[in-house]
């Protein structure tokens, strides 16, 4: 069984530290995952959020596409919904331009944050993602003819196409027109209560290959807290599981530590609702995130599958990407 390994990074927010610090702190786990081996690293797009301070994907990709040397950066996703498709064009063919053959533009249609930020945003509707993508497309490279009143609209550089796209999907819906269209996808069962394997298999089964993809790529992004023990991981991962509670209530605020955690007052209904969340993460031992892991993959198939871990302490997250790339690595020497 053979599959790749990459990162999405939200850039948590967690209690004593600020969003100025998580963003610096990027380049920490950007620079780990290379010397590892992995083979992308990936910003998505969320606002107003408290724990989350990845608002601009394009800025950050630039930041760490400049701190490493080989690691593919990329988008997971841009909200397209919140943009106007030539300012992508334009912003993804200059990075392109200053990063050769390193990044990845992947394309989302929910608008990654709530209904305010949303309004803030001029946010299009989602209904509208079809005539956005086919615009960004067009001043990707396939341009206007004539008569059209963007004929002569140029994205700029010229010199360079949009970096391989990406399809980003929680339900299924897009796979078939992600395959069609000869793009990756990129399920995100990190947050999706779907199955992964049905939506890979119409991505599949729907797909025409392109330049950029001669064969279907697809990423499972997963959710993971690794370290040294079971028990451990749990304790570690309390911090997540109060962060999903509290969004669920409309309580943005940044990460808590475990020991927060720990003094919360849970209720029944609140563990409940825990358990449910818990299931679409992987936490534990080495060896138990590498049987989930490995599982997850037999299931779906999936290409390469993409780790987010959502850690309070910074030296928690980053062992963790280390102990799971070493349980990894055992199992293929084995």
């Amino acid at each position: 069984m053979t599959f790749a390994l990459s990162v999405l990074d939200l850039v948590p927010v967690c209690t004593g530290s600020t969003p100025a610090e998580a963003l610096r702190r990027s380049v920490d786990l950007a620079r780990l995952a290379e010397r590892l081996g992995y083979a992308r690293y990936w910003f998505a797009e969320h606002h107003a959020l408290a724990s989350v301070a990845s608002s601009a994907p394009e800025i950050l990709i630039g930041h760490i596409a400049s701190a490493t040397k080989s690691i593919r950066v990329g988008s997971g996703g841009v909200m397209l919904p919140n943009h106007v498709p030539l300012r992508v064009a334009e912003n993804f063919r200059t990075l392109e331009a200053l990063h050769p053959g390193r990044i990845d533009l992947g394309i989302g249609r929910a608008p990654g944050t709530n209904g305010n930020a949303t309004r803030a945003l001029r946010a299009a509707g989602g209904e509208h993602f079809s005539d956005l993508m086919n615009e960004l497309l067009r001043f990707g490279g396939g341009g206007y003819g004539p008569g059209h009143p963007y004929a002569k609209v140029t994205a700029m550089p010229t010199e360079v196409t949009l970096p391989p796209i990406w399809i980003l999907g929680s339900s299924g819906a897009s796979a078939s027109s992600a395959g069609s269209a000869g793009f990756g996808y990129s399920f995100a069962s990190h947050f999706s209560r779907e199955p992964a394997a049905p939506a890979f298999e119409a991505y599949r089964a729907a797909f025409k290959p392109s330049e950029a993809f001669p064969k279907p790529h697809a990423i499972l992004g997963v959710s993971v807290v690794c370290a040294e023990t079971d028990a451990r991981a749990d304790e570690i991962a309390q911090s997540m599981d109060l962060t999903w509670l509290r969004i669920g209530r409309n309580q943005y605020l940044p990460i808590p530590s475990p020991a927060e955690a720990a003094a919360y007052e849970w209720g029944e209904f609140d563990r409940l609702e825990v358990r449910q969340q818990r299931a679409l993460s992987i936490v534990g031992s080495p060896g138990t995130v590498r049987e989930r892991i490995e599982a997850m993959v037999r299931d779906t198939g999936a290409n390469e599958v993409m780790i987010v871990s959502n850690i309070h302490s910074h030296a928690d997250r980053l062992r963790s990407y280390e102990l799971l790339t070493a349980a990894l690595a055992q199992r293929e020497a084995a």
